[in-house]
Parts: structure tokens; sequence; C-alpha cells
């Protein structure tokens, strides 16, 4: 079938009249930095994730923290928990930098797993062997918006307990390594009747501009209920890091008499404002339909690329349902070089495609910690054929054909 070329982008933002009110009612309020918007939409992530709870007054825990991005809620988890200067954390080698350059951030050692064979996710025996009396926490990544396998994960840390030193009262509570899912992928996914969010002790999403769901820049920081954690402490140790170590953030110092405050420690600043919380409200209202209709692309695409030398990611089954992030293929038997050319053809016909991702121990900075790819085969296996195409909810199904249309024509020619 012949096709007019077109201009086809990797994942621009789906805005529509509702965010641009939401955004204009933030303005006109004269609440523009964090104010209430802000509390409604993480209140709203909580009722999403299923992590909202009551105390015994029936009075709403605070569960969800929102940020200015993902990796500031990863590196506000860790240190929420005391992780710093001579603990380990787990890291997957194949994910993006923002899950282990938080754990530099404070001061922790980055320890990478690789991948199991013909996998995206860690080899979790690796991950058992890589647990030592240092390891505070364990970071999985639910890739293209697909849940890890926490069962198995939380059985390697169940196993270790015995290993697990804690130097704080809050490591002691959790008396194990730390499950802290960088989730940045998988808002709305589900898996084994739970929603994303609630699986793992903490779980960091990403609402950046090219994630399913967008405040332009910002994230959320959810956690689970765990015995001898106090919600309240975890919200407000939160909001004093986010804030320059401000005991009072600016919706609490508008009441009366209310200006003065204290500096708790010198702190960071990567709050959320009530612009960007109105965008995610918006966002939050149409979001079914949104994950409908990435459902629908990804099963096009599968349908089409069935009778191809290809493989595709399980986003949907019986006991898991993606959020439908991201439509990563190998292409089997081709090379790397092979591969990028793929992507220059791709491009030349107007669709932009991506590759997901380069693997950690490729990229200089963590070249120069000492990780060299050849200790991580499988991931660099994963990554040598590895494409992403198109998806997200402005394509059309016109777009869908054209694009499958030249990739597998493009495939079929090497």
């Amino acid at each position: 079938m012949m096709y007019t070329k077109r201009n086809i982008p990797f994942s621009p933002p789906d805005m529509s009249e509702a965010e641009i009110q939401e955004v204009a009612e933030a303005l006109r309020s004269g609440w523009i930095t964090t104010g209430p918007k802000t509390k409604e939409f993480e209140h709203l992530i909580s009722m999403c994730c299923q992590t909202a709870r009551m105390d015994a007054d029936g009075k709403w825990l605070p569960t969800t923290a929102c940020l200015n991005s993902a990796t500031a809620c990863m590196e506000m988890a860790l240190r929420v928990l005391g992780i710093g200067p001579g603990d380990e954390v787990i890291v997957p080698a194949y994910t993006y930098t923002a899950t282990a350059s938080s754990v530099c951030h404070v001061g922790a050692t980055p320890v990478m797993v690789d991948c199991a064979p013909g996998s995206f996710e860690m080899d979790y025996e690796l991950l058992a062997e890589a647990i030592t009396e240092r390891t505070k926490a364990v970071m999985p990544v639910d890739l293209a918006g697909i849940v890890a396998d926490y069962d198995k994960i939380f059985a390697v840390v169940e196993a270790k307990r015995h290993m697990f030193c804690p130097s704080n009262d809050i490591q002691k509570a959790y008396g194990r390594c730390i499950v802290i899912a960088d989730a940045a992928h998988a808002f709305g996914a589900m898996w084994h009747g739970k929603m994303c969010g609630e699986i793992a002790d903490f779980t960091s999403f990403s609402f950046h501009a090219v994630k399913n769901l967008t405040t332009a820049e910002g994230g959320a920081l959810t956690w689970c209920a765990h015995e001898g954690v106090d919600d309240h402490a975890v919200y407000k140790q939160i909001q004093l890091l986010s804030l320059h170590g401000q005991n009072k953030d600016a919706l609490a110092k508008t009441k009366l008499g209310g200006w003065e405050y204290d500096i708790i420690g010198t702190w960071y600043k990567c709050n959320m404002t009530d612009i960007m919380a109105g965008i995610g409200l918006a966002q939050l209202k149409r979001y079914p339909e949104l994950l409908h209709r990435r459902r629908q692309l990804i099963e096009r695409y599968n349908v089409a690329l069935a009778d191809y030398l290809v493989e595709v990611l399980p986003h949907y089954g019986n006991e898991h349902s993606s959020s439908g992030h991201l439509y990563m293929v190998r292409v089997k038997g081709i090379s790397t070089e092979q591969r990028n050319d793929i992507i220059v053809r791709m491009a030349e016909r107007g669709i932009a495609t991506n590759v997901h991702y380069k693997p950690l121990p490729m990229m200089t900075a963590y070249k120069e910690l000492g990780f060299d790819i050849k200790n991580y085969p499988n991931a660099f296996a994963q990554y040598q054929n590895e494409i992403t195409l198109p998806l997200h909810t402005r394509l059309s199904d016109d777009d869908v054909e054209y694009i499958l249309s030249n990739f597998t024509e493009i495939i079929s020619s090497l």
C-alpha cells in the first residue's frame, strides 16, 4: 500500500482544552506554586494507586508526595530511608540513568545487575548474589509500563533478611532490603490484582512531557502501609527535604499570623507547583480513555508484526495489564549497525523511532565509576537489536498503518 509521506513524532504530549482550563484556573487563583491543586492531585493519585488509607479517626493519611520529577522522588525516598555513603543500592544495568543517578546523589554506591537472558528484567538469581551486608535497597524498573516480577523480588529480599544491617529506626521497621520501584513508565499498570504504586514499598512515577500522563515536568512518590512506619512522618520529611528544610509550605504560611517558619536542615528544592498539578488533574480525568487507546494501538501493532522476525513485549495478560508506555521491539538476527540503519530509514520516511535503552555500563559517567558492558552481556544483547516505535494517543489509525507499512518493508529488505 502506498502512503503520502507523513511527519510522525515519537511521543508528543496529548493536551486538551481541559488542561488549559485547569492551568488558567490556577493562574487566576493566585496559587501558582505548591497549593491546593497539588494537595488534591496527591490525594487522587493515592486513590488511583489504591494506597489511600485512613487513620483511626477516619482522616485521610498522606500516602503520596508530588515533586518536580521522578528522579527527585527516588532520591527523596532514599533520603527518607537514611540511605547514603557506605550503603549499596542494587539497580538494573538496563535502565535510564535516573535510576542509578539518584543513588549517586545521596552518596550511596549503585550495584548493577544484568538482565536475565532474553529479558529486559533483572536476573533475579544475580540479584540474590549481589546482596551484601551493605545493601539497603533494591530499585527494580517497570520498563515500558510492564510491572516487574515483585513476587521474585520480595522472595529474594526476604531470603536475605538475615544479612540486612539497619542503621536507623525506619530501616529497622522494614528489617530487610527496601524495594523502591522506578515506575516512571508504569502509572496505571496492574499486576496480580494490585495497582502499580501499592506493590513495592515505595514507588516513583514520572509525569514528564513524554509520559502517558504528564504535568510537563513532575513526579509522584507513593508508599505502602508498613508496621512501624508513620505515614505522616514520611510525608513531613519529604516536604522538608523538597522545600529547603522549611517547616511550612506557602499554603500553611497563609493562615492568619502564620508567617513564621523554621529551617530544619539545609536541604533541597524540588516541589511540584499548582500549575503542574492542574495539568495532572485534567489528565487524570482523561486517563482511562488514554490507556484504552494505547491498548488499541499495541494490539494493532502486535497483530501486524506477528508474522515477522520480531519480538514484542507482553503488555497484557491474565495477571497483568501494562500502562502501554513504550512499544519496544527486537528485530531478530540484526546487528547494532543494521538497527541504526533502520532508525535512519524510518526517519527518512518521517517516522521518529527511538532506542530504550543504551545500558548504563556503556555510558561515560558509569564507565568512570568502573562499570564495563562486558560484564553485562544480556543487557547488551537486548540493546543491540531494540527499536521503539511511536506509541502515543495522538496517533491516528492511518498513522499506525503508515508506521507498520514502512517498518515491515524495511525489516523485510534486510
